[in-house]
């Protein structure tokens, strides 16, 4: 059964998504609208983490879901994804970029900033499934900052040894 789901969330991955196309100009890529369905997945995930609500921020994800931030281990699980996200939270808008639905499976990518009218300051992927009430569910959120990585520390060569 989960390889079927597995293979399921791979299928709407691979079909064509509707996608907005960054400009030449390098401006920002366009919002899209989301069915209502699927919008309510991003207007929770907003007000739980404006609310600094862990709780109510791991019920918008499966069970068995999945939190994969960057520079930071895998957290799997509402349990823990309600332990990891204690005390985090702050301002958020989220915008998606792109969707898929295809059975129970879904995904939307999308970007993040601080509010509405500012600058992107990240983009997530949220893999979604259908849950037994019918509910979209995270089943994993993925995302990282579009900073540039610091660049890794170089070793410092050893002095050489006298002869």
């Amino acid at each position: 059964m989960r390889r079927v789901a597995n293979l399921s969330i791979l299928a709407v991955l691979l079909a064509g998504p509707v996608v907005a196309q960054q400009p030449e100009t390098g401006a920002p890529l366009s919002s899209v609208r989301l069915p209502a369905e699927l919008d309510r997945v991003l207007r929770d995930y907003e007000k739980a983490w404006q609310a600094r609500d862990a709780a109510a921020l791991s019920e918008l994800f499966a069970e068995d879901g999945f939190v994969l931030a960057g520079g930071r281990p895998p957290v799997r699980g509402r349990a823990a994804i309600r332990s990891a996200y204690a005390g985090a939270g702050g301002p958020l808008a989220l915008r998606a970029l792109a969707f898929s639905i295809g059975g129970d499976a879904g995904y939307i990518i999308g970007a993040f900033g601080p509010k509405a009218e500012a600058p992107d300051t990240g983009k997530f992927v949220l893999a979604l499934k259908r849950g037994p009430d019918g509910r979209w569910l995270i089943m994993a959120d993925m995302d990282n900052s579009n900073q540039p990585r610091a660049p890794a520390p170089q070793p410092t060569p050893s002095p050489a040894s006298p002869r």
